[in-house]
């Protein structure tokens, strides 16, 4: 695998990649919900809820110990939430980003979740700590990937799980129509509602540069994880992967 993390453009190495990366979202920051909800029709509403219940024998143990990364403004963890039971361990909700990190701690005040800013490269937290790790459309934009999981795996206690939602790249006639659609009339509407041209012409060029699921799966392997799966959502446009710490 050639590819070793996310590179926007004029980034030079993993240093300048991450500082690009997390410029850039606290930039789009006041109208990142905005944007994602138009741009993909609300579809990822459904992916979120769609990705909180395969993990939800784990949620519902009020004993985990959850952490959701790169969690933006809050709408996977938000998903999780409600799989967890009164009374249960608060979910993690972490980001890079302060500007995110802001808004979201804005929308999970009432919630059962403690905010932290960390970076998924260097997490604050011992070994074999967490129950489950998940990431929706975060990991993507990390400056490393080989690095995330392995800290990811580091993390986690033995038998815990590992869920990442990321974009994909479909193929067939549905693949041609979407790309037409993600590289051209995406960028040029959330270059619009945001004033950030930039970021929206980073996304599809992220997610082009992003291991298709064959590479992903054998990386996850590489780093330490058994039972590695891809579940595809709608068409291919997005997918979970899952592993498990052994």
């Amino acid at each position: 695998m050639s590819v070793t993390g996310a590179q926007p453009a004029g980034a030079e190495d993993e240093q300048s990649s991450a500082a690009a990366v997390r410029q850039m979202f606290d930039s789009i920051a006041p109208r990142y919900d905005l944007l994602n909800h138009v741009l993909s029709c609300n579809i990822d509403r459904i992916w979120w809820r769609r990705t909180a219940r395969r993990f939800r024998r784990t949620l519902e143990r009020p004993e985990a110990s959850i952490l959701d990364i790169c969690c933006g403004t809050g709408d996977m963890t938000l998903a999780l939430l409600r799989h967890r039971p009164q009374g249960a361990k608060p979910v993690i909700a972490a980001d890079f980003s302060h500007a995110m990190l802001t808004r979201g701690a804005e929308k999970l005040r009432s919630h059962n979740a403690a905010v932290v800013e960390a970076d998924a490269l260097h997490l604050p937290l011992p070994d074999n700590n967490l129950d489950l790790i998940t990431t929706a459309f975060g990991f993507r934009n990390l400056a490393n990937y080989k690095a995330g999981l392995r800290e990811f795996c580091r993390v986690l206690k033995p038998g815990g799980e590992l869920g990442i939602l990321d974009f994909g790249e479909p193929g067939g006639i549905i693949g041609k129509l979407y790309a037409s659609y993600f590289r051209r009339i995406l960028p040029a509407i959330g270059a619009r509602i945001s004033g950030r041209a930039s970021a929206y012409s980073y996304l599809p060029a992220s997610v082009h540069r992003f291991p298709p699921p064959a590479e992903m799966l054998d990386l996850m392997q590489k780093t330490g994880f058994t039972d590695v799966s891809w579940t595809p959502y709608t068409f291919g446009i997005a997918g979970l992967y899952r592993g498990i710490k052994p």
